[in-house]
């Protein structure tokens, strides 16, 4: 069964083709009927593509003189990993239309061989890509919007929304980095007089200016944007030893809501937390032995679960009658 974007596309390759085409060909070559044919023409239009009918016994469609779309040509390799991009498109923590997301995968679809089509069909029939959500989505204009500000090194005014406040600023935007599913903007904040660093998610409103700022040489924003986030834990209440190393301690603990520290005694967790029970819980859950420093009220909540966990009982349902179907296992 044919996707509607991808009949769109069709009948786009075929006035580019034949360069007119009645609309009875069109209907007969899509297994449509002349009133969808009409749809879809209508689509194109929207779209901002000239397509022009002519009335009469040769008449049809066609595209306006002159109009051609650039030729769209992949390798095997780059067609996979322009779909797989796409597909994993909502990893990057972005708000998009997922009808843009489907249209570009037709149209990669229809530029293809076959061979490789049915290998692109393959990975979007039997790929789930479902082990990381962004933490808060950004709007894909702001991303957009602030990208280019950052290269043509122009400064934007925004609302920015925090817990507690609103205020207005005019920022230098030097550079954008997603970390662990959040947006981030490093920039010269004008009303803190200082580098600060924005969540876009938090972004409530934004307008790019005419005004120019020169960005500082050498500037790293995922180092500036990292100290940031570290400086939130320069006293936290809360310090842990973990045995294991600092990259497989990477895997479990975000850098937005702790920090690692390598010292002599070991690998020291430090953050803050709004709940012991649930941090009880998640340290209970790291694979590897863990030592609390402090607070002493975190063992408390630790020895909780530990009967809670105790307490757990082992009851087999009741056995079902019939007959039971093995499943077969590949030797």
């Amino acid at each position: 069964m044919y996707h509607p974007t991808t009949r769109v596309l069709t009948v786009l390759e075929l006035l580019q083709t034949y360069g007119q085409i009645r609309s009875d060909e069109l209907a007969r070559r899509l297994d449509i009927t002349p009133r969808s044919v009409r749809r879809y023409i209508t689509m194109l239009q929207e779209l901002g593509i000239p397509v022009v009918s002519k009335r009469g016994r040769y008449g049809g469609y066609r595209l306006r003189p002159g109009y051609k779309l650039p030729p769209l040509m992949f390798t095997n390799q780059e067609a996979i990993a322009v779909t797989l991009g796409l597909l994993h498109a909502h990893r990057l923590g972005i708000q998009s239309d997922e009808t843009a997301i489907s249209g570009a995968l037709a149209k990669i679809g229809r530029v293809l061989p076959e061979t490789v089509q049915q290998q692109v069909g393959a990975i979007q029939q039997s790929t789930v890509l479902d082990d990381v959500s962004p933490v808060e989505s950004a709007p894909a204009t702001t991303v957009l919007d602030l990208s280019l500000a950052v290269q043509d090194q122009k400064q934007v005014w925004i609302r920015y929304r925090t817990w507690n406040n609103e205020t207005a600023r005019i920022i230098d935007p030097y550079g954008l980095i997603l970390r662990d599913g959040l947006w981030y903007l490093a920039g010269w904040c004008h009303l803190r007089d200082a580098i600060r660093v924005f969540r876009l998610d938090r972004i409530h409103r934004h307008r790019t200016l005419s005004r120019t700022f020169t960005r500082p040489e050498g500037f790293d924003t995922r180092d500036t944007v990292l100290r940031s986030l570290q400086e939130r834990f320069a006293e936290p209440a809360v310090e842990l030893l973990l045995e294991t190393t600092e990259r497989e301690a990477k895997r479990w603990v975000s850098a937005i809501s702790a920090k690692l520290t390598q010292t002599p005694d070991g690998l020291v967790m430090t953050c803050d937390t709004g709940s012991l029970a649930w941090l009880a819980t998640f340290i209970s859950s790291m694979p590897w032995p863990v030592r609390v420093r402090r607070p002493p009220e975190l063992m408390d909540e630790l020895r909780t679960l530990s009967r809670r966990i105790a307490a757990i009982s082992y009851e087999p349902a009741p056995e079902q009658s019939g007959l039971e179907i093995p499943i077969p296992v590949d030797d």
